[in-house]
């Protein structure tokens, strides 16, 4: 992304960390790899996160490993700081302007709206939802599969989430009049695809049964994806999501999942298959905690208040009960451990909140563009505003992109701070420096002119949360060094202990995660395009 101050290095992409890559030159007995890599994401975790655990619990799991490994304190995820950005950056190696992701919940241009039947006739443009929307029983552990004895008995599930998505909230291949499947929405391939061609085993344990999508372009490559759905009901009826308890149980199930492979088995521990060359998790205990009033986030000096240090002590925990197992199966010594966070949270400093409701401000552009444009009643198609604004329009000329534009910058009101009292805000709350619109977006996401998933507004923000309610202190999908300071710690074989303070990209661990599998990164299509260099040593 050529616009976003992390361009990534056109060379480098054979040698990281001291061994050379199959492929890319090898001199033979310098050659150091590895047998498995576990890729682990701490969602909403800081780099000033790892580090203040570290230093105050010098005996945790997480201190020990960054005893072990290379630490890149100059980790940078992606702008947009969200989920889909960050995870396909982390197993393609790209940025959104390759990947054609540019959210969780996008819209693309070259497709047609989900439930369409006649082709011949319908117009392009569709909201592709990435999400719990997609699937067949939203209110269900399993995603609508059907199982019995939920939750402890979401063991079960399916390891081919597609099996619970359903069809008729797919967007439509134009090409071929069918749903298109999330996988083949994204433009690449993944690690998984260059490691489960390669002949070997993979899995992966995710929060929606859309991120079936990590599969890439062509096909299933997971042999293993668990996807037990986080939006669903938790046993108290709400959400998982709205109590630090409930996910953390939810975290736990994908836990149990990891050790389960780790041993050599499925998912479930029910079946014996080997263990995963790739595979790992996310956590959402403390991306959740983070966004709930009842947690308060942190402290003005940073620290994490009492909820969030137990969503921290217990991804610790999490992480020991792997390396304990790691230890106990005889594969320390055989596996890479990848450690980040696909997003961080912002804001940090509870001061610097302001939650902010973004329907009036989309209404009254649209409104006020329909009145002197009757044939385009709305303006604004699509938007995704959580702690950053993008807006999809219907018309994409150079008036219609300076009118939003402009727009968005005269809206000022009153929105709420932490405790909930009025705060005001100016330019809709966006840092004004920071607002790309038209031919501008285009340039900032690097992408080509004819992109049909591009935004047409992209806006940044510094401490602006945008919801309507008063039901989350934090958000990401932002610019801020809160959204995009993460943690990333690589341990394995032939790696010291070390700091790298220069900044990286996570789109440079799927490269990464190849070379330390001994497979060759210009597997990746992404890393091809972009030149994608892995990480330096």
């Amino acid at each position: 992304m050529r616009g976003l101050g992390y361009r990534l290095a056109a060379a480098g992409a054979c040698g990281v960390l001291g061994l050379t890559v199959a492929g890319c030159g090898s001199d033979g007995d310098s050659a150091r790899h590895d047998q498995h890599v576990l890729l682990l994401s701490i969602d909403g975790m800081h780099q000033s996160d790892l580090a203040g655990y570290v230093a105050a619990h010098q005996d945790s799991a997480l201190a020990k490993l960054v005893a072990r490994g290379a630490q890149y304190t100059g980790a940078q995820v992606l702008a947009p700081a969200d989920s889909f950005p960050g995870t396909l950056a982390m197993i393609t190696g790209g940025s959104p302007r390759t990947t054609g992701v540019y959210y969780d919940d996008t819209w693309a241009r070259d497709l047609f709206p989900a439930g369409t039947k006649d082709c011949a006739t319908a117009k392009k443009g569709a909201q592709v939802p990435l999400t719990e929307e997609i699937d067949k029983n939203t209110d269900e552990l399993d995603g609508g599969q059907g199982l019995t004895g939920l939750p402890d008995g979401i063991t079960a599930m399916t390891g081919d989430p597609v099996s619970v998505l359903d069809p008729a909230r797919l967007p439509v291949d134009p090409a071929t009049c069918k749903p298109i499947s999330p996988s083949d929405y994204l433009k690449v391939n993944t690690v998984f695809s260059v490691v489960h061609d390669a002949g070997r085993r993979t899995a992966w344990s995710d929060k929606h049964p859309a991120y079936q999508i990590m599969n890439g372009k062509g096909g299933r490559s997971i042999d293993d994806l668990f996807t037990p759905e986080i939006d669903s009901k938790s046993p108290k009826g709400d959400p998982w999501t709205k109590d630090s308890d409930q996910t953390r149980r939810y975290d736990t199930y994908k836990a149990d999942a990891v050790v389960n492979e780790i041993n050599g088995k499925d998912h479930s521990g029910a079946q014996q298959a080997g263990v995963p060359a790739v595979f790992g998790m996310n956590f959402q205990a403390v991306s959740v905690t983070q966004k709930l009033p009842a947690s308060k986030g942190y402290s003005a000096d940073g620290k994490p208040g009492a909820l969030l240090s137990a969503s921290l002590d217990f991804v610790d925990q999490q992480i020991g009960r792997f390396v304990a197992a790691l230890d106990k199966a005889g594969l320390t010594g055989k596996t890479t451990i990848v450690l980040t966070a696909k997003h961080g949270q912002s804001p940090i400093d509870p001061n610097a909140l302001t939650r902010v409701d973004d329907k009036p401000i989309i209404d009254a552009v649209n409104k006020e563009w329909a009145a002197t444009h009757p044939e385009t009643p709305k303006l604004i198609v699509h938007s995704i505003d959580d702690a950053a604004i993008l807006w999809w329009l219907a018309d994409r000329s150079p008036e219609a992109t300076a009118f939003a534009k402009r727009k968005l910058l005269e809206a000022n009101g009153t929105g709420t701070d932490i405790n909930g009292n009025p705060k005001p805000f100016t330019a809709s709350g966006v840092d004004t420096g920071q607002v790309y619109a038209g031919a501008d977006a285009v340039k900032y996401f690097g992408a080509d002119a004819d992109d049909t998933r591009v935004p047409d507004l992209f806006a940044g923000t510094n401490g602006t949360v945008y919801t309507a309610g008063k039901s989350k202190i934090a958000e990401h999908g932002g610019t801020s060094p809160d959204d995009r300071h993460v943690p990333l710690v690589v341990v394995g074989s032939g790696i010291s202990k070390h700091d790298v303070p220069e900044q990286v990209s996570l789109t440079q661990v799927a490269p990464t995660i190849l070379a330390r599998l001994g497979l060759d990164p210009r597997g990746l299509d992404a890393v091809k395009s972009e030149h994608t260099a892995t990480l330096p040593s």
